[in-house]
């Protein structure tokens, strides 16, 4: 199925994620989770996830009222999701950066195709519309090729802190854009 999709990523549709895509969401999610995040976050929490929680959030999120300081977008080939990105501006400046990057996953599958790298690029976009300064992004420390992946389209490493997630301690790394025009274009 590899082979298939990666062709077919590059092309994928990218769009406004709507309160219906909050289960094609989730399923992202919790196999992007699961792929990535083994060796760097417990097993059992890994395997405990559940796809109805991971729905709850995602229409609780795609149904708030839109206020224009959330954005969430589908990658979409042949009808299915199979990547995400989410966004907010900050209601406080972070490292002088006025908005965030919040999620941003993808199939399996789908990685390594510039699906991701067109994702980011539209967050980054929408926000730089609404005249932000710069973006924000957090990653496990250990996530290497996320980092690695930041790395490349220009994001600049601002901080490593540790951080609890849900009992679990942490280390995340803080990387951040200062040009949204440049990453908007990548």
């Amino acid at each position: 199925m590899t082979a298939v999709l990666k062709p077919v990523a590059m092309n994928a549709m990218l769009r406004r994620a709507t309160e219906q895509d909050a289960a094609a969401i989730a399923a992202v999610r919790v196999d992007s989770w699961r792929a990535t995040y083994r060796g760097m976050i417990p097993d059992g929490y890994l395997d405990g996830m559940r796809l109805e929680d991971s729905t709850d959030l995602w229409t609780r999120v795609l149904s708030a009222h839109a206020d224009n300081k959330t954005a969430v977008f589908v990658a979409e080939t042949n009808g299915v999701v199979v990547g995400f990105a989410a966004g907010m501006l900050l209601d406080e400046e972070k490292f002088g950066l006025n908005a965030e990057l919040t999620a941003i996953y993808l199939q399996p599958a789908a990685q390594r195709a510039g699906l991701g790298r067109r994702l980011v690029a539209q967050v980054a976009d929408i926000y730089r519309e609404q005249g932000a300064s710069g973006l924000l992004v957090w990653v496990l420390a250990g996530n290497q090729a996320a980092r690695k992946f930041y790395e490349r389209l220009g994001a600049r490493l601002l901080i490593e802190q540790p951080f609890s997630w849900d009992g679990m301690d942490l280390l995340e790394a803080g990387y951040g854009w200062r040009d949204l025009f440049a990453l908007a274009s990548k």
